[in-house]
């Protein structure tokens, strides 16, 4: 069986919603997360592209339709770290935000320890409509996976 990779994900907005909110979604992901934005024209419409590296191979794309994404809970997209401190700075990162918007959403969890591993993470949301789940998961030494991904 082929090997599955994570290409992207659509999230839509209502009318309007993603014109008003470009500079801030644009400033927050790419000073945050290295995100790089690019304005798209798709069906008779601009979107933006954020893309998490030069080639475009992973990418959120934000468009705006009339009907539009709505998720009220904990509806997440994992993005997952190569360390605990990656993870620490970037909660970092999120809070230094919210200092000044408070429309910066941060939830923090303890450990999740469940045997061989040990999840890190927290959540955080701004002005897209889910979650990002940041985390590290580490792995008692002798249990690490056979595969993993590699960036190069």
């Amino acid at each position: 069986m082929p090997a599955l990779r994570f290409n992207h994900m659509e999230l839509t907005f209502p009318p309007g919603a993603l014109e008003r909110d470009r500079d801030a979604i644009v400033a927050f992901y790419s000073e945050v997360f290295g995100f790089n934005p690019i304005d798209v024209p798709l069906f008779d419409t601009a979107g933006l592209l954020l893309a998490t590296d030069d080639e475009v191979s992973q990418f959120l794309l934000l468009m705006e339709q009339e009907k539009y994404l709505q998720s009220p809970g904990y509806d997440h997209l994992g993005f997952l770290y190569n360390s605990r401190a990656e993870v620490d700075d970037l909660l970092a990162k999120c809070k230094q935000w919210q200092e000044k918007d408070d429309r910066v959403r941060i939830k923090e969890y303890d450990d999740l320890v469940i045997a061989p591993t040990t999840t890190h993470a927290f959540y955080v949301q701004y002005l897209l409509p889910i979650w990002f789940d940041i985390q590290i998961v580490e792995y008692e030494a002798g249990t690490e996976p056979k595969k993993s991904w590699v960036y190069r």
